[in-house]
């Protein structure tokens, strides 16, 4: 009877002690000292509520802008831990868990360059429409990501489908149409669009413009030596 007690609770021990790590796995936590924590700048405008940004980065809520330093400092399911700026904020992954995993899509929201740096070098009505979180028709793929986030990969598998659909809040859904690498339109319920879409046309930038002409000069030095030669013959005529 003593032997049978014994070997149940040995039993029930390895038991417990196969639960507890099972829980510990699933958390898949990794510690901060991590080697592969990633760290650089915010890829593009990301959405916050509080301290929550998640993966359909909704237009209607606050805004950090593209190019703020970020580094992550632990992972958890779907989840990841961040230091943006100095302060903690969660990244999660809450709708395209089946098209990419965790680490990969918190990948996508953080470069190794700032953005800022090609931010400074586009058209002044582009960078204003990125400042403000907005798209402009003639905008290409890199500068409607940096203004308006990755599109969701569950809605948008791939970056080369005609159109990506974005959200300005649970029902206030805007389609960005493609003609090549460039935004040929946007499309959405008028207020919708009234407060992300911006005017003009990225693509119909004036031409830098050309230099002044200067003003046409004749040759002096040919006219001077002429004319020294003019003199010197007729020098030597009267000495004759």
């Amino acid at each position: 009877m003593n032997k049978n007690l014994s070997t149940i609770r040995s039993v029930l021990a390895v038991l417990s002690l196969v639960v507890f790590a099972s829980g510990c796995n699933q958390q898949n936590v990794k510690p901060s000292e991590d080697p592969g924590m990633l760290s650089g700048y915010t890829c593009c405008n990301l959405r916050y509520n509080k301290d929550w940004i998640n993966d359909v980065n909704y237009g209607q809520l606050p805004m950090i802008p593209a190019g703020t330093p970020i580094k992550v400092t632990g992972y958890g399911r779907y989840r990841a831990s961040v230091d943006i700026d100095g302060k903690p904020f969660r990244l999660g992954l809450d709708y395209g868990r089946t098209q990419e995993t965790t680490e990969q899509w918190v990948a996508k929201q953080i470069v190794s360059e700032d953005p800022k740096i090609a931010l400074a070098s586009y058209p002044a009505a582009v960078r204003q429409a990125i400042q403000n979180g907005q798209v402009m028709v003639g905008m290409t793929k890199e500068q409607v990501i940096m203004s308006l986030g990755h599109p969701m990969t569950s809605e948008n598998p791939r970056l080369d489908a005609p159109l990506w659909r974005y959200w300005w809040s649970s029902f206030g859904e805007y389609q960005v149409y493609w003609n090549g690498n460039r935004v040929s339109k946007v499309t959405g319920h008028p207020e919708t669009l009234a407060l992300m879409l911006a005017p003009g046309n990225a693509a119909a930038t004036p031409p830098a413009p050309a230099p002044a002409a200067k003003p046409a000069t004749k040759p002096a030095s040919s006219t001077a030596t002429s004319t020294s030669t003019s003199k010197t013959t007729s020098t030597k005529k009267k000495s004759k």
